[in-house]
Order: structure tokens, then C-alpha cells, then sequence
């Protein structure tokens, strides 16, 4: 019998290396297939159709969408070299909110990352994926020097690793801390370059084939959702439709495309 979102949370099961199978595909920079003077000419005609929907009611904080993310992009395994990570909110009874991300959820939240709450009153507690937004109006664009950043037809942020300098102005520019640098003595990395940017595709080169992230399949409850809005009848359009979702740093007016529901105001 698998565990309740309650058996997990501030007690789940470490789950390292527990993956849920992905259909693994090749890598590919749309840069090198398509061309990105193509993709950046094609924006306005195509539109921004993708949308990815993480409901916090269901994220139970097992930490597998972390690690298919790595397994299926080459991410390097350190900690602060992720393209999704989980972070657990605990708020306290006198209103207190506390945030944590061991190992950026990647072994879950249990054992050791528990015992700084001993004692504590708690009220509520609940998880929140994070991952690049995707931003339709993305300050990492328009900070790149040399147009290493850009939006694909699909209104899909991408990295041309090819072209970059390294310089670390959209790491700067980017608001939801979704950038990291690839070490340079990393073993593995997503195109085989290090001391690049990177971050999250949305698994560009398989939603391009018509296929979810991969941290979309891990996920066992459902809680990470991606799909087209022009699509009335998919499960992203559904939810947006009947649900009230929430964006991050609305205020920002970065207008992205990651929608939540059951996100505490205190969070937003």
C-alpha cells in the first residue's frame, strides 16, 4: 500500500533512486535543430500555448520528480544544481513560517531534516515544487549578453550553452532563483559544457514531441501537471478553468507560467 500525503509529511520516507520510469529521450538544444534566429522569428505567430500546474494539496515532498529531473537532463547530482527542487513550508502556531529544501528535496524529509522542528508547535505544513517559470516577460532575456538566453516558438526560455559566456547576469536577473551555473569539473551536464547556465527546459526536447516532463511522470499523486491551454479538454485547461491557481511574485509583472494551486498567501 503506498503512503498518505500525511505518512510524508515532517515523517515521509527517504526515496533516493526511487524513480518512477520515464520514457528517456536524447538531448538536444533547439538552438542546433531548428535554429534560434527561427525560434525567436516564429514566437509571436505561435504563441505561448504551455502551461505547468503544481498543486500543493497533493505534493507529498517524496522528492522523485528531483531526481528524474536529474536522470533524464544530466544534471549534476550536487544539491545546488537543479532544474526542480521542493521546498517544505512549516508554519508555526504563532505564525511563524519556516522553509527547508535538504538536498533540494531530492531524498525527501525525513530523518535528520526533521529534528530542527522538535518542539515546535506546528499549525500547518505543506510542499511547493519550484522550477523555472518560464516567464513571459523574462528579465534573464533581456539581461543576456549575448543572446545566449532566449523564448522559443512555444514561449519556452531555453539557453543556448553553445553561446554562452558564462557571465551570470540572468542567475542575477531571475527572480525565482531557477538558474545555476554547471560546475566546472562536473562530471555530467546537460549538453556536455560546464561553467554554462542552466536551468529548467520543461524537458524542451520531449514536450516538443508531445511528450510530459519527466518530472511530470515521477510524480505518483499527480501533483505536477503540464499541458497545452489550447487543448479545452486536457487537465492543465480544466484546472484552470475550475480552480483558483496562483502564480509566484505576481507583482514582479514577469507574467509566468507556472500556476499553483493551494498556495498560502505567505508564499506568493
Amino acid at each position: 500500500m503506498g503512503l498518505t500525503r500525511r505518512q510524508f509529511i515532517l515523517g515521509g520516507a527517504a526515496v533516493a533512486g526511487a524513480v518512477v520510469a520515464t520514457r528517456a529521450l536524447p538531448l538536444f538544444t533547439p538552438a542546433r535543430v531548428a535554429g534560434k534566429g527561427l525560434a525567436q522569428a516564429d514566437q509571436k505567430e505561435a504563441g505561448h500555448p504551455w502551461a505547468f500546474v503544481c498543486d500543493t494539496t497533493k505534493c507529498i515532498g517524496c522528492g522523485r520528480c528531483v531526481v528524474a529531473c536529474k536522470a533524464e537532463n544530466r544534471v549534476p547530482p550536487e544539491p545546488h544544481t537543479t532544474r526542480t527542487w521542493v521546498e517544505r513550508y512549516v508554519i508555526s502556531q504563532n505564525g511563524e513560517t519556516f522553509v527547508d529544501s535538504p538536498n533540494s528535496g531530492m531524498n525527501g524529509f525525513s530523518g535528520p531534516a526533521n529534528a530542527k522542528y522538535e518542539g515546535l508547535e506546528i499549525k500547518k505544513t505543506f510542499f511547493v515544487p519550484k522550477l523555472c517559470n518560464q516567464c513571459d516577460n523574462p528579465p534573464c532575456v533581456r539581461v543576456c549578453p549575448v543572446a545566449a538566453t532566449y523564448m522559443t516558438k512555444e514561449g519556452v526560455i531555453l539557453v543556448d550553452q553553445d553561446s554562452c559566456v558564462g557571465c551570470r547576469y540572468c542567475i542575477q536577473a531571475c527572480p525565482y532563483g531557477a538558474r545555476y551555473m554547471v560546475p566546472p569539473h562536473a562530471e555530467v551536464s546537460p549538453t556536455g559544457q560546464t561553467g554554462v547556465a542552466d536551468k529548467c527546459t520543461w524537458c524542451y526536447h520531449r514536450t516538443s514531441r508531445g511528450m510530459a516532463p519527466a518530472c511530470v511522470e515521477a510524480c505518483p499523486v499527480g501533483a505536477r501537471m503540464f499541458g497545452d491551454l489550447r487543448d479545452p479538454s486536457g487537465a492543465v485547461s480544466q484546472v484552470m478553468k475550475d480552480q483558483r491557481v496562483y502564480i509566484l511574485k505576481e507583482a514582479l509583472g514577469t507574467r509566468p507560467k507556472v500556476y499553483y494551486i493551494g498556495l498560502e498567501e505567505g508564499v506568493r
